[in-house]
């Protein structure tokens, strides 16, 4: 799918995009930049994942706090089913109640129902000013209990994200990006707070209100970052930390999600489990829709550890998400990683539903047969 690359059209009158599944994700955006349209899902894999990558897994990112996920901008599909039958799966409008809402069926579906080989998206205006700010925590606590603070201030940001420093420190040591502000030995954690919108008082002023929610708390100085160039240091610092715990050592990554509201308790349960179970986690992502990354290092544990007894301590994760309101993926999805736990959000009732929807679809299992259902 990687030659189907083509952005096919640029419908700026009724702002749409016509692509193929291959198209990079940053590389749209910085086209859409051009004509100062703006299509909001951002994976921090922007720079090499695909348009077509994003639908299969219902991709979110930064952005999603403020602008939604990868399905709130897909309008229509063109697919290839199966049997080899080709269909459009929707309409190229805003609204449609015609029928099933296949198109979104589609989205989030792993490739399992049908190849996706066109796609029409809905796009919005571009803001016209962005503003960043960095926040240092003493206290893990503060830094989660902060982000529904600052949301009940009527404040949506374009972003909230959290980090443990841990993960910084990754990032340095790993050599994957300049880290352009001082690390501290007293911080536990950071959020990363991102603003935007067509007026620029307005973005000061609610800077000022999240500052002021943020003097509750035991923060560190706060950074301002005004310049796009400044920004954009401080995002490859939150982009890189996957790659660079990657090249630290052997982990898992589990995708958990709870309301935001739980997710202080999400956090505390997670560092609980590595001293029950015996690993190190390092925890970051999107805390402004209550979307924790918690990358289980190998670190220091044996084969036998690591391949059987962690096993225990992953399903724990995911049955404290479950119980705190949550499930087992935000925007990563199943595949085959994660479909031994499928059953801790689903029930069977569920379950069958959904094995008996690919089987409508792919009734001799063809398409990414063995992923989602055990």
């Amino acid at each position: 799918m990687k030659k189907m690359n083509k952005v096919l059209s640029i419908d700026e009158k009724n702002f749409q995009s016509t692509i193929e599944p291959g198209v990079v994700n940053e590389e749209f955006q910085n086209l859409l930049k051009e004509k100062k349209l703006f299509y909001p899902p951002d994976p921090a894999s922007k720079g090499t994942c695909t348009l077509g990558g994003n639908f299969a897994l219902n991709a979110g990112g930064p952005k999603a706090v403020k602008y939604g996920v990868t399905s709130n901008y897909v309008l229509n599909l063109e697919i290839v089913l199966p049997n080899g039958k080709i269909i459009w799966t929707g309409a190229n409008t805003l609204k449609n109640s015609t029928g099933y809402n296949l198109t979104q069926l589609i989205i989030g579906s792993e490739g399992t129902l049908g190849v996706i080989t066109k796609a029409v998206l809905k796009l919005i205006p571009l803001p016209s000013y962005t503003s960043l700010m960095l926040v240092p925590f003493m206290d893990n606590d503060d830094a989660c209990d902060a982000v529904a603070e600052i949301m009940h201030q009527g404040i949506t940001p374009s972003g909230l994200e959290f980090m443990e420093s841990d993960a910084i420190r990754f990032v340095k040591d790993q050599s994957y990006a300049e880290i352009p502000f001082p690390l501290d030995s007293s911080i536990s954690s950071y959020l990363l707070i991102e603003l935007d919108g067509n007026n620029k008082n307005q973005i000061l002023l609610d800077s000022e209100k999240i500052h002021h929610v943020l003097d509750k708390y035991n923060c560190g100085e706060i950074l301002f970052a005004e310049s796009e160039i400044e920004q954009e240091r401080i995002w490859k610092v939150r982009r890189s930390i996957g790659l660079a715990v990657k090249a630290f050592s052997i982990y898992k990554e589990e995708d958990t999600v709870v309301p935001r509201g739980n997710l202080t308790k999400l956090l505390k349960g997670v560092k609980q489990l590595g001293k029950e179970y015996g690993f190190k986690s390092i925890c970051y992502g999107h805390a402004g829709d209550g979307n924790l990354h918690v990358n289980i290092l190998k670190d220091g544990l044996t084969d036998y550890e690591w391949n059987t007894v962690l096993k225990d301590g992953v399903r724990k994760i995911f049955e404290l998400c479950v119980s705190l309101g949550g499930t087992i993926s935000g925007e990563h999805g199943i595949g085959l990683v994660q479909k031994e736990y499928i059953s801790i959000p689903l029930n069977a009732s569920n379950l069958d539903l959904q094995k008996m929807i690919k089987k409508i679809f792919d009734p001799i299992n063809i398409l990414n047969p063995g992923k989602i259902f055990p």
